[in-house]
């Protein structure tokens, strides 16, 4: 691996620790709005719906199966109506607060900033990143993140998103480097690892327990791993 030159961070759950910043922010707004007194349910219970919706929706999204302005506010009303819960109105204006809040949580990936720390002398560092472009921006600013970085890559800017070949080929152009150079390091099997192993570049997984028997790309739990690797 350490012929490779260029390498390519996922941002949500890669670097940036959206779960734990998404549950903070929607903690408060449940607090707010007094969501167990009208969903007759906790936390924890309300979480674990809206994460499974949330996720099916960003696949959709990623497939380009729903428009933006849906996953906004469906994430949230159908999490809503799975509890009996008729609010459309609350649903948009969680969208708009859940964007106004979420971004500016700065809690990172353990061994994150470490890590961009040893490999910033020494390889050329991009994002590609799936997420909305208002918040995206906020996320690596707030975190410090972006002077690590020469190129930010996200996919609603540009109009295509992993797992498409084509956002790979994108990165090359940009950052003028070939397939051979690139390592694409992230959480989300489909789009980070399969969708750069069709591009015939690395893969490096990030997950707690590996999801595949392929042999295809590395899997690792810790970021810290990777400097085994560079």
């Amino acid at each position: 691996m350490k012929n490779r030159k260029h390498l390519f961070f996922d941002l949500d759950n890669t670097l940036w620790d959206f779960n734990k910043n998404s549950r903070e922010a929607l903690l408060q707004l449940f607090n707010e709005h007094h969501i167990e007194n009208h969903c007759g349910v906790s936390f924890e219970e309300f979480i674990t719906v809206y994460e499974n919706i949330n996720h099916q929706l960003w696949e959709q999204y990623s497939h380009q199966k729903i428009a933006k302005s849906e996953l906004r506010y469906q994430r949230f009303y159908q999490t809503f109506q799975f509890f009996k819960y008729q609010n459309l109105a609350l649903s948009h204006q969680w969208a708009d607060d859940y964007l106004k809040i979420s971004p500016y949580k700065t809690h990172l990936v353990e061994g994150a900033m470490d890590l961009l720390h040893y490999l910033k002398p020494n390889y050329q560092l991009h994002i590609i990143t799936n997420g909305f472009k208002e918040v995206q921006d906020i996320k690596l600013k707030q975190c410090l993140l972006e002077p690590f970085f020469q190129t930010i890559i996200i996919s609603e800017e540009h109009g295509v998103s992993k797992p498409d070949k084509q956002i790979f080929e994108l990165a090359q152009e940009l950052t003028q480097s070939i397939a051979n150079e690139c390592v694409m390091i992230g959480d989300n099997l489909e789009a980070d690892i399969f969708g750069a192993l069709n591009a015939q570049w690395k893969a490096i997984h990030l997950a707690e327990h590996a999801a595949s028997q392929l042999n295809d790309y590395i899997h690792i739990t810790k970021l810290q791993e990777l400097k085994s690797f560079f």
